[in-house]
């Protein structure tokens, strides 16, 4: 698979190098595929570093002087050899695809291999006397590059709106995930919002059970069998014996415990489940939400 886009740039300093990977950490964060040069080992595989950059959606080359140097005077370079390569495709390829960052480059030096060619370019130099420093609209006209959007952003939809829009999906799709409603011990207590998800799944392998709740009154509430549970039934009896739990199972679909009862469920491996209804919270509809739950205790007994 190609990648969204490609960096080439001079090992000039630990920092450069440095200040590169945290600019590829922002691209990625935007959600591009982005390959570094380093990546590529020039000395054995020349053709698999073609491949990277001609396949590749965008190249975006990172021009301080010390690149300028390199490409011009020093073809047994890795930005000299890169240079070699990149302008012998460079004018088969539309006009978009290749940009230039000049970064500690206050002239916007380029390759001398450009020409009288003048590439989209963003200006990431800083200008600390004058208290110039790139930052989020440098970033913008980027992401506007890559994606081949106008710089004319008078029908431009905000970043931090886009942001927002995403952060909320996945809130929403976080609170959705099964892995969120899961308690693999043989026994323990939950608290469960059951309108968030169809059930929760108590246990694991053989020992599992996944059971459904709904809303039934400020102290009761519906314990069915959806799930996937083969049968359940509700314990009239406080003193019970374990042995003879499986009595209490019903053939219905549902039954409605009241706050301290308890319910014996039927998973389809055979096993029981013994679930306490400790307390029920109703659901709130006002500015502040707050969700219908039930709290339990179960137990499952293995050797029943």
């Amino acid at each position: 698979m190609s990648a969204d886009l490609f960096i080439s740039y001079a090992w000039t300093s630990t920092p450069h190098r440095e200040w590169v990977r945290l600019l590829a950490s922002q691209l990625h964060l935007m959600g591009y595929d982005v390959k570094l040069d380093e990546d590529v080992s020039y000395g054995s595989n020349l053709h698999g570093f073609m491949q990277q950059v001609t396949e590749a959606a965008h190249v975006l080359l990172v021009v301080d002087e010390n690149y300028v140097d390199r490409a011009d005077n020093m073809p047994e370079s890795g930005v000299g050899i890169e240079s070699k390569w990149m302008s012998g495709v460079f004018k088969d390829k539309p006009e978009s695809w290749l940009s230039i960052l000049y970064i500690q480059n206050p002239k916007l030096l380029r390759p001398k291999w450009f020409g009288n060619h003048n590439p989209k370019g963003f200006d990431f130099n800083c200008n600390i006397e004058n208290k110039q420093f790139p930052g989020s609209l440098q970033l913008e006209e980027l992401w506007r590059w890559v994606e081949g959007l106008s710089p004319n952003k008078s029908n431009a939809i905000p970043l931090s709106v886009l942001r927002n829009r995403c952060a909320r999906l996945e809130r929403i799709d976080s609170g959705r995930d099964s892995a969120n409603y899961v308690s693999p011990a043989i026994s323990g207590q939950v608290i469960f919002a059951y309108k968030d998800h169809p059930y929760y799944t108590l246990g694991y392998g053989e020992g599992e059970f996944k059971v459904s709740f709904s809303a039934r009154s400020l102290d009761s509430v519906y314990v069915y069998t959806d799930g996937g549970l083969k049968a359940l039934g509700l314990i009239v009896e406080p003193d019970f014996d374990p042995a003879t739990v499986a009595s209490f199972l019903t053939l219905g679909r549902a039954v409605e415990p009241v706050v301290g009862q308890k319910v014996v469920l039927l998973n389809p491996y055979g096993l029981m489940c013994v679930i306490t209804i400790n307390g029920v919270e109703r659901e709130i509809n006002e500015r502040k939400y707050i969700p219908g739950r039930v709290s339990f205790y179960y137990e499952i007994l293995l050797n029943e």
